[in-house]
């Protein structure tokens, strides 16, 4: 990563100064430092970088705007620090009472997309501020990469096929166990969802399948979305829809940065990853409206409409995954853009029955700077995807709560977890942030993590 976490160069590093709005004077700089600041108009506002010059005209350390106190310190904002400072080794001269969020928002600030001839961003060494666990940022850090970076690929590089590879890798740095059913072995294994969504692809349908941890111990288990690339079906996108579906993996891709983070911490679970892993795409076999599924839970679904085809896939998956009744059962998947109506892209809704985990989730969102926002499992809506032919409709006709008839869709899958949450996020920043540049982003994996640590740690 461009912007790491290390000692070495400790005290030799040059100083990063934070400053308050119009409180130059707090700050312990020299009087030609101060005056610099002045005469380039630095104030502390938030956000702003100034460079400090040495008497040899190098840079001799900089100024990072906090805005004014009573605002209080954006946690990430240090990220622009990440695009501003040049190239070597820097340390906080006196850092924010948040100082683990600083270092974080640095190292996500420094991430750029490089697969495909970008360059890079400049390399930046961080001396980790006193009290900051720099084992536990760069985990953080390399979670968000990974989430980024498999969003980001385009699916002609990031298909079924690619998004398994990816699995497999995290599983062997971290010794888990994973095995992959796969086209018709779908149909033996009563997957038949995944199965039907995924079919129509060159590249077949598959359920990822991914175990670490003692058999003893609690169970965790994530399902993610990976919808690879998703053209709506027979009941096609129109192109302006279809520019962002290679991100209709988000879901599999937050799982998998999740997942990192616990492995990578060591923490004392059982931890299941499933990921069905699909493209849903045109062909002479594809699955059509009106077609009735029948689902590895024995519900019948009406299809209403083959781009409604995420919840189909995880449907299977939540079955699967909640015959073992674990403890904690969370899904993850860009599922509908009536939640970015409702909240927009940068705020994610989650859904859950379990108001103490509803409570530990809000309180996490706030003290990792991941925001989240509880919408409604609102019961009497459940009629609102009804079938006269089936069970069930895989979607609604009158356009209304598009995202709690999804969530509502996918709870009817869930019965013996202990506690579901479902996760409805957009897995991308429409433009550029200080601590993410505009593209695949990780929303709501620092939250999440937070809530298992704390539960099983």
């Amino acid at each position: 990563m461009p912007v790491t976490l290390s000692a070495k160069r400790g005290k030799a590093a040059r100083p990063i100064h934070f400053v308050a709005k119009d409180n130059l004077e707090a700050v312990a700089l020299t009087d030609g430092e101060r005056a610099w600041a002045r005469a380039n108009g630095f104030s502390g506002e938030a956000g702003r970088v100034l460079l400090l010059p040495a008497a040899d005209g190098s840079v001799a350390g900089a100024l990072f705007g906090l805005g004014a106190e009573t605002g209080g310190f954006a946690p990430l904002s240090a990220g622009q620090l990440a695009r501003s400072l040049p190239a070597g080794a820097w340390r906080l001269a006196n850092p924010p009472a948040n100082a683990d969020a600083a270092a974080l928002g640095m190292m996500l600030g420094g991430y750029a997309f490089t697969a495909y001839g970008k360059g890079p961003t400049r390399d930046i060494s961080l001396a980790p501020p006193p009290g900051v666990d720099a084992a536990r940022i760069t985990r953080i850090a390399e979670a968000v990469t990974l989430v980024r970076d498999l969003i980001n690929t385009p699916a002609n590089d990031m298909g079924p096929a690619e998004l398994e590879a990816a699995s497999r890798k995290l599983a062997a740095r971290h010794k888990a166990k994973i095995s992959i059913t796969s086209g018709d072995a779908l149909l033996k294994a009563n997957l038949p969802m995944i199965h039907a969504v995924g079919r129509a692809s060159a590249s077949a349908p598959r359920l990822i399948d991914m175990n670490w941890g003692p058999k003893s111990a609690p169970k965790v288990t994530l399902v993610g979305k990976g919808v690879c690339f998703d053209t709506g079906g027979l009941d096609i996108k129109p192109a302006s829809g279809m520019l962002l579906m290679k991100k209709d993996m988000g879901g599999a891709a937050n799982v998998l940065g999740l997942a990192h983070m616990i492995m990578d911490a060591k923490l004392p679970l059982r931890l299941r990853v499933l990921i069905p892993a699909v493209e849903n795409s045109i062909s002479a076999n594809a699955f059509r409206p009106g077609d009735v599924l029948r689902s590895r839970k024995g519900v019948t679904v009406e299809i209403g409409n083959t781009d409604a085809e995420g919840r189909l896939v995880l449907a299977d998956a939540l079955a699967l995954a909640d015959e073992e009744a674990p403890e904690l059962l969370i899904d993850m998947a860009t599922l509908t853009g009536a939640a970015r109506v409702a909240l927009g892209p940068d705020l994610p809704p989650f859904f859950t029955d379990d108001d103490t985990l509803a409570g530990e989730l809000a309180e996490a969102a706030v003290a990792a700077a991941d925001p989240l926002w509880r919408m409604p499992l609102w019961t009497p809506y459940d009629g609102r995807y009804s079938s006269k032919v089936a069970d069930i409709n895989n979607t609604n006709t009158d356009g209304f709560a598009g995202s709690i008839i999804a969530a509502l869709f996918l709870r009817r899958f869930v019965g013996k977890a202990r506690s579901w949450a479902h996760f409805d996020v957009f897995g991308w920043n429409p433009a550029d942030r200080p601590h993410g540049v505009a593209g695949g982003e990780a929303q709501a994996i620092r939250a999440i993590e937070r809530v298992i640590g704390a539960r099983f740690g």
